[in-house]
């Protein structure tokens, strides 16, 4: 075993970085053994990392009883619901790129010898395992679990309930009592949001690319296993430490190959979309949207968990959570069983035994919601590049639809227009200039896609965009639609009325507009200036690439 840690720590010539550690209270004994790092995005404003510091503190007691010396090292974090329908959104998706290089930075300037990488929300999940592929160093995810449901009369509510519900007091179906009955209710605690939502989606991923260890995608953050597996995943880093298992040993091209099956399985959220391109980026894996469509043509969708459906992460912890998900499509041969995992056994040694207990969460792999998977990516004239839909969280009415374009240049134009009762059956909302360049940061629309669902609207109208949806989104929401409006796509091309054709099934996604029209519309449009100049977003809208490349950053 040879350790990255002994070039800041052995020897005559580092005798003055010994002097810093002891500084901080460090031994000798310690600096003798593996540092690792334990990557903490604990902080006050995200309710799925309010309580990081116990499963970090977890995470090192599991180090130091395995021999190694943990070293606690902070990561920035942004709530997606609390940055919602505003600015802060902007930042999202972008901050998934500032987390990976301060990862990297924290790394490479100390000389860790492993990590622990202690996340639980939308872009800290990926960003700190993109850090972990391209470093190439061993690394455990271990995230700080799903938050449990609330009730609200009698009934298991979460975040994507809240949000519709304003959208049901804005059209006077509920009263300003209930409103308040929701807010105060929906979300009980600390943990990522309760749903099939783009935290949840990613943690579950973790766990079926192998980086995380089983029970890490469902296990609810107030239950004491999530402190043992905390405690298991600081023993587990310094097995891989000791057998020079790097991360790219776990996460490459057959075990992204099983993530993309289990996404499909689960119903994940259409973000994981750009997630899992950005760490097959990082993993120097060669991943385009075709894939999705082919896995999503092979793989049945046997789960249906909020917003797709009324249960919750806790229900599919209960059923038989990510490995027995795993276990079942492993029935029809959809996960290659050989695969190196976090634990140092294989894929197939992690799911034996784990059979699932409840048929009504996690569905039969010979009886499922439907033979295909949870996303679909469709192509067409406003989307050459493509476009993707959680398909698992659309109406059956809703695979198919055609109707005209009621068109907005941002997200607060159309929710203005939704809460105004503007918007009608049969209409196609469509959202542009909100792509990677074009917000800049892809915002994610959560708002405007409750508002039709608590309308009742969402069995009726769709909604595109360049930019993307929430994984608490459902009905007919089109995102990643790419070219954007901001790189000259066709979306940015789109007049009021224009048909729109939307064929779910079919892959398929034109507007009654022929080329030659559009070539003509193109001769008299501006594109627009990017709406932010100044700061490190200005940096990135200069830099990011398209969303069908995963908005990785070029």
């Amino acid at each position: 075993m040879t350790l990255r840690s002994k070039k800041v720590t052995e020897g005559l010539e580092k005798a003055p970085m010994r002097s810093l550690f002891y500084a901080m209270g460090y031994t000798k004994e310690e600096l003798d053994r593996p540092l690792i790092g334990v990557v903490s995005a604990k902080s006050e404003i995200v309710p799925g990392h309010m309580h990081l510091d116990k499963v970090a503190e977890a995470v090192k007691a599991g180090v130091r009883m395995a021999g190694g010396t943990p070293i606690e090292v902070p990561s920035i974090g942004v709530c997606d619901g609390i940055a919602m329908g505003h600015i802060g959104m902007k930042y999202s998706l972008a901050s998934r790129e500032l987390i990976a290089d301060s990862v990297e930075t924290m790394t490479m300037a100390h000389c860790f010898d492993g990590l622990v990488l202690v996340p639980n929300c939308d872009k800290i999940v990926p960003g700190m395992i993109m850090a972990a592929v391209r470093m190439d160093i061993p690394a455990v995810v271990c995230s700080g679990g799903p938050m449990m449901s609330g009730i609200v009369k009698g009934a298991e509510r979460s975040l994507s309930a809240m949000f519709e519900a304003v959208g049901a007091r804005k059209a006077n179906i509920i009263d300003d009592a209930e409103l308040i009955e929701f807010e105060e209710n929906v979300c009980p605690g600390c943990g990522s949001c309760s749903g099939m939502y783009t935290a949840n989606s990613m943690n579950c991923l973790s766990e079926a690319v192998g980086i995380a260890l089983p029970g890490n995608g469902t296990v609810p953050a107030v239950d004491s296993e999530r402190i043992r597996i905390a405690k298991h995943s600081g023993m587990a880093i310094m097995n891989l430490v000791e057998k020079n298992i790097t991360a790219r040993d776990i996460i490459n091209e057959k075990s992204l190959k099983n993530a993309l099956a289990c996404d499909m399985a689960l119903g994940c959220s259409s973000n994981s979309v750009l997630h899992l391109l950005a760490i097959a980026n990082e993993a120097g894996v060669d991943l385009d949207l075709n894939i999705f469509n082919e896995f999503s043509a092979r793989t049945p969708n046997l789960c249906h968990l909020a917003p797709a459906g009324p249960t919750h992460m806790h229900d599919l912890n209960r059923a038989g959570g990510v490995q027995a998900v795993l276990n079942e499509l492993s029935k029809k041969d959809l996960i290659d069983k050989s695969l190196i995992t976090a634990t140092g056994k294989t894929v197939g040694e992690n799911i034996e035994g784990h059979e699932v207990k409840d048929n009504n969460l996690i569905r039969p792999i010979d009886d499922p919601y439907s033979e295909t998977g949870g996303i679909a990516v469709m192509w067409g004239n406003i989307a050459q590049d493509g476009c993707v839909v959680k398909r698992s969280a659309v109406a059956p009415e809703m695979l198919t639809h055609s109707g005209p374009a009621r068109v907005f240049d941002s997200e607060e134009d159309a929710i203005e227009s939704i809460y105004d009762g503007k918007i009608k059956d049969g209409d196609v909302v469509v959202i542009r200039y909100e792509g990677p360049k074009g917000g800049p940061g892809m915002r994610e629309m959560l708002n405007p896609t409750s508002a039709l669902a608590g309308m009742k609207l969402d069995k009726t109208v769709a909604l595109i965009t360049d930019g993307r949806f929430s994984g608490a989104s459902r009905g007919a929401s089109i995102g990643h639609v790419c070219p954007e409006a901001a790189s000259g796509g066709n979306i940015g091309l789109l007049k009021e009325g224009d048909i729109i054709e939307i064929d779910i099934p079919g892959a398929k996604i034109n507007a009654q507009v022929s080329d030659e029209e559009f070539e003509e519309r193109r001769k008299n449009h501006t594109i627009h200036e990017p709406k932010i100049k100044t700061g490190w977003l200005a940096r990135y809208q200069r830099n990011v690439a398209a969303s069908c490349k995963g908005a990785v950053m070029e």
